[in-house]
């Protein structure tokens, strides 16, 4: 059995109608991720509200907990329905009262609603709260005993493992210690049979152990002299005539068998010990503890014979360097099927996060982003990606890419040239791409439309998600001057223009006139387009790449000096170039070459990049220095954004214009994009 569903209706961001969540989990892990405020930790509540929690925590409903609308009106009920699949026919026999009957599927809805009754929470009865069964909650209400066999383990955000862990009355290992079966297994302790060897002592059940350890005490010279001491010299010389007081020296417990036990096992603490010595290290941190925690956890739901083996956790990676949240994530996932080999069940994890660490690790369909207030699973069928690509996303979907479930805002690139370029250009045109939560994700050279297709329902009438995500690919089509420019071909009667083998394009290759060539470039780029959509747009360099647009636009010589800092930038490194002297051959050497390409800017940006061409000088190092360059610039006195953006390529200021609607602040004009000159 396992928590297939759920709906919520005003409960604090979710709203009625179509502002009501409605959520299908996995049977085993599930991953809750989105920015903050999204409604992760509401969609964990509401699971504790409707199936409790076996730390048998007090749940008070707050006022805050039911739904204000965008009038500012409040809700003034709560409704709740959990769905509970894949119940073995134990289960169906436990449950029989209050299953669902749907076709072919049996299930379990738990419909958990709370009314307002007066606006005051200071009265007696301010809500009425009630638990039933059934499709329109009509069947039966479900019995404490009831709900107790659905309760679920819960971790809370910074949680205090190592108080959990400690000793003390109804600490919380007491509780999962007493819900281990082979707990109350052993045989009693018999003062006519005392064990006379280890083997006969570890027969004794924990009860056993406690009498047989109150027999070895009672016998105990020490306590038995202090025992007749304080009743012969002392407490006989305080009694009465007739008085019958004799003082006797025990251990502390008594009752039942069960409340004895209770008094043993609240007494136990779990620790940590050190690995390689077998012995105790000291204090351990946080971290450490939270894992011990969780292992605790995870021992009773594997091993409880009865009842909902869920485990809810919040921010599992709280208190975990990286590595160890990678090496928590992949035990998750694998504790989902199989515990351990002692393991007698499977247990499902609900889980939410904020790290990219844990959600690069998370199977790509067991993911579910939470964006304003409403829900959007990674499951297959319900996106536009297809099967290949989860199977590539799960290779490739890093850490440094996973930060894309979080972002106000995703520009996906296809290079480290506009990785690095990017913030900087935003920066200098006034939008600071860290202050509106806007992530970069830099794909290289494949999965550009992958990595987009995430952000895409299947269903284009479905609520979409609202995160604007910008795709820069370079168009890929060279001028005319470019392929002699570079080497490429001889000139225009080398047969390298008609071999088949040759994989770049010029302009002449789209027809050789103006309008036909105007109208198979169109239809190039809107073939790279061709997968646009919802939140989803894809911007396509003006001309050719990056590099070639920012010379062609306005950056010319410093992109042309940026290129030749990369290509000196082993022995500016080692100190056997100063930069200074760089950086003026470079200039001398663009002014030579603006001389002599007469004015056609076409061949002078060719030139330009042509420091950059098969990897003479690397784009990434060249975007180092071309961005410490422009920085520079922008630190001037008088500097003017305004001035400075039009001497951008329009699909660069576009991108921006496009992400920057995630946030509150008026969006800059988006004009699309400029067609090719």
């Amino acid at each position: 059995m396992y928590l297939s569903s759920i709906i919520i209706r005003n409960f604090r961001q979710f709203g009625d109608g179509d502002a009501a969540l409605d959520i299908t989990f996995n049977s085993g892990v599930t991953a809750l991720v989105g920015r903050n405020d999204s409604g992760k930790s509401a969609v964990i509540d509401a699971i504790r509200y409707a199936l409790l929690t076996r730390d048998q925590e007090f749940i008070r409903i707050q006022p805050e907990d039911f739904h204000h609308d965008r009038m500012g009106k409040q809700a003034t009920d709560i409704f709740i329905r959990c769905k509970m699949s894949g119940l073995d026919d134990n289960e169906k026999g436990a449950f029989a009262e209050y299953l669902s009957y749907e076709g072919n599927e049996v299930s379990l809805l738990i419909n958990w609603t709370a009314k307002r009754l007066t606006e005051s929470p200071g009265g007696r009865r301010w809500i009425d709260v009630s638990v039933r069964s059934g499709k329109d909650g009509a069947g039966p209400a479900l019995e404490a005993s009831v709900r107790q066999l659905l309760s679920s383990t819960y971790l809370r955000p910074l949680r205090d493992a190592e108080r959990e862990m400690s000793p003390g009355r109804s600490s919380r290992l007491s509780q999962i210690l007493a819900n281990v079966p082979e707990i109350g297994q052993g045989d009693d302790f018999n003062e006519a049979a005392l064990p006379v060897n280890a083997e006969a002592v570890n027969r004794l059940s924990l009860l056993g152990l406690s009498d047989y350890l109150r027999y070895s005490i009672e016998r105990h010279e020490g306590i038995s002299s202090a025992e007749d001491a304080i009743n012969t010299q002392y407490l006989s010389l305080l009694s009465l005539t007739g008085d019958s007081l004799r003082g006797k020296i025990d251990v502390t417990e008594g009752g039942t068998s069960e409340s004895r036990l209770r008094q043993i096992l609240e007494r136990l603490e779990l620790g940590l010990l050190d690995a390689t010595s077998g012995s105790q290290r000291g204090r351990y941190g946080l971290g450490s503890n939270n894992l011990l925690y969780m292992a605790c956890e995870l021992l009773l739901l594997g091993r409880e014979p009865e009842g909902l083996p869920l485990l809810l956790i919040e921010e599992p990676e709280a208190h975990l360097h990286p590595q160890r949240q990678l090496r928590l994530m992949e035990f998750l996932t694998k504790a989902a099927t199989n515990i351990a080999k002692h393991t007698k069940r499977t247990v499902q994890i609900i889980l939410s996060t904020h790290s990219p660490n844990l959600a690069s690790k998370i199977p790509l369909q067991n993911i579910v982003i939470l964006d304003e207030s409403r829900a959007f699973p990674l499951v297959r069928g319900q996106t536009r990606l297809e099967t290949s690509d989860y199977r590539f996303l799960e290779r490739f979907l890093d850490v440094t890419k996973a930060n894309l479930f979080f972002a106000h805002g995703v520009i996906v690139v296809e290079g480290d040239a506009e990785a690095i370029l990017l913030p900087v250009l935003a920066n200098l045109m006034g939008t600071d791409l860290t202050e509106y939560g806007i992530s970069i994700v830099n794909v290289g050279s494949t999965g550009l439309r992958r990595f987009s297709r995430i952000f895409q329902r299947r269903d284009d009438g479905a609520p979409r998600l609202s995160v604007p995500v910008a795709c820069v690919a370079d168009f890929d089509v060279m001028p005319d001057c470019a392929p002699e420019i570079l080497g490429l071909v001889t000139g225009k009667d080398d047969p390298t223009w008609h071999s088949p083998k040759r994989r770049w394009k010029a302009v002449c290759d789209f027809g050789g006139d103006d309008n036909t060539q105007k109208q198979e470039l169109n239809n190039w780029r809107t073939r790279l387009q061709s997968n646009d959509g919802q939140s989803v747009k894809t911007f396509v360099a003006d001309h050719w790449t990056l590099e070639y647009d920012l010379a062609f636009c306005g950056l010319a010589e410093e992109v042309y000096i940026a290129a030749s800092l990369a290509l000196k930038d082993d022995a500016l490194s080692e100190e056997r170039k100063q930069r200074a002297e760089v950086e003026a051959t470079a200039r001398t050497a663009y002014e030579e070459m603006e001389t002599a390409a007469k004015g056609n800017h076409a061949v002078l940006c060719t030139q330009v990049y042509q420091l950059f061409h098969s990897r003479r000088a690397s784009k990434a190092i060249g975007a180092q220095y071309l961005a410490d360059i422009l920085a520079e610039v922008g630190k001037a006195a008088g500097f003017d954004t305004a001035a400075f953006a039009a001497k951008l390529p329009r699909y660069i200021v576009d991108v921006i214009a496009h992400v920057r609607r995630s946030a509150s602040a008026p969006p800059a004009p988006d004009s699309g994009n400029s067609s090719n000159a």
